[in-house]
């Protein structure tokens, strides 16, 4: 199930009873192009997810030893969905603006009452503090760089794993493996169905 926007976007990859909803700053206009999540050349997202104890029930299921940008809809029936902060597309997460995070932030915090995931995932401290400080009216000062974090959105946890850009060169991609096995004890084990 998809949510649609009037502009060019990513739409939403989400169902009911997701175990794990990824959440991106905003979609890239490479990633927007191809039509799928985390799809830039560089970007670790999908070599830590293969690489992590947390995919493994759905690369079973997908018959992959590798998980691909062109896996991300498959992934809706294995638990895992995606979505953004910011729903607009762009070159670089540094070309938004505050009223970007103040505007779309409250809207994400709808979009998980609506989706009620076990866990709301967020990739990256960019993407967690704005949602924090406009979504939650929280103080995002103390936000560790991952883990889960005390607020939750209902029965949804809320966990921050480093950015997966290659921007972030700092963070190495066992490190964010490390984040997603973490992640995997903390949601339990997202068995397709």
């Amino acid at each position: 199930m998809t949510h649609g926007y009037p502009f060019e976007t990513l739409p939403d990859l989400v169902a009911p009873k997701m175990r794990v909803l990824f959440v991106g700053i905003n979609p890239s206009l490479y990633s927007v192009g191809v039509g799928h999540y985390f799809a830039r050349p560089g970007n670790r997202f999908w070599p830590a997810l293969s690489a992590s104890r947390l995919s493994l029930s759905a690369r079973w299921q997908l018959r992959a030893d590798r998980l691909t940008p062109a896996h991300d809809a498959a992934l809706i029936d294995c638990g895992f969905g995606f979505t953004d902060l910011v729903k607009t597309g762009s070159n670089s997460a540094s070309s938004l603006h505050v009223r970007d995070f103040r505007e779309w932030a409250p809207n994400l915090l709808d979009r998980i009452r609506l989706w009620q995931p076990a866990v709301a995932c967020f990739q990256g401290l960019t993407a967690a503090r704005p949602f924090v400080r406009w979504g939650l009216g929280g103080d995002p000062t103390s936000l560790r760089v991952a883990g889960p974090l005390e607020a939750m959105v209902g029965a949804t946890c809320l966990y921050v794993a480093p950015s997966p850009s290659a921007a972030n060169a700092s963070v190495r991609l066992m490190d964010l493996v490390r984040c997603f096995d973490a992640l995997a004890d903390h949601a339990g084990d997202p068995a397709c169905e």
